[in-house]
């Protein structure tokens, strides 16, 4: 098990990762998966031996309610059917932890429940916010839990410039979800689970 990082030049070093992923040119992506509430693309990782997902749609709600509903924090349980139990492990400061969450199996239990611990940080990105996290080594794994890892993932947030009451959500995903999985059905899981991301917290945000 490893030490926790200084969270500081982690912290840098994970939104500078995140703008380039987010400035990338269209014509590397592939597109995965298109639903009415979000589309999917996809590119080989420069992290591992899958994929990165890009995800985009537009969300009806100001910039800081929707991150509060992504980021650690109470309400990601209540409307995150893929999250099973989540736990603050350490607080650095106000706007950076790390947490250790579970999630539920997936196809029909062919992906097992999965345990995650990730270094997670918010913060301001052009008119709007970035939260972003990475995996670490850190704390014993639970029984009955694979501990699947997460490459630098996170959610640009930010408001429509002719419609400030809509943000345009973009988030990119790569998780490593080890274990003994066919890499099809962790691809099939990917985009059907991002594009469910979208339809659950637009539910989320209107109630």
């Amino acid at each position: 098990m490893d030490p926790l990082p200084n969270p500081a030049p982690l912290a840098s070093k994970l939104r500078n990762t995140l703008v380039r992923y987010h400035s990338t040119g269209d014509g590397e992506w592939r597109v995965a998966k298109k639903t009415k509430d979000a589309t999917v693309w996809r590119k080989p990782s420069e992290e591992f031996s899958g994929y990165l997902y890009k995800a985009q749609g537009v969300v009806e709600d100001v910039t800081n309610r929707i991150v509060d509903h992504i980021r650690p924090g109470p309400y990601r349980l209540d409307w995150d059917s893929l999250m099973t139990s989540i736990d603050i492990m350490e607080t650095f400061e106000e706007n950076c932890c790390v947490m250790r969450y579970t999630t539920a199996g997936q196809l029909w239990n062919i992906i097992a429940p999965r345990e995650f611990v990730d270094f997670s940080y918010t913060t301001s990105y052009e008119d709007g916010l970035l939260t972003c996290g990475i995996s670490l080594d850190y704390g014993e794994v639970r029984p009955n839990f694979v501990r699947g890892f997460n490459h630098p993932c996170g959610w640009f947030c930010v408001p429509l410039k002719d419609s400030p009451s809509h943000s345009l959500l973009t988030g990119y995903i790569q998780t490593e979800l080890r274990g003994m999985l066919p890499q099809s059905a962790v691809d099939t899981a990917m985009s059907s689970t991002l594009t469910n991301f979208y339809s659950d917290l637009k539910k989320a945000l209107k109630t």
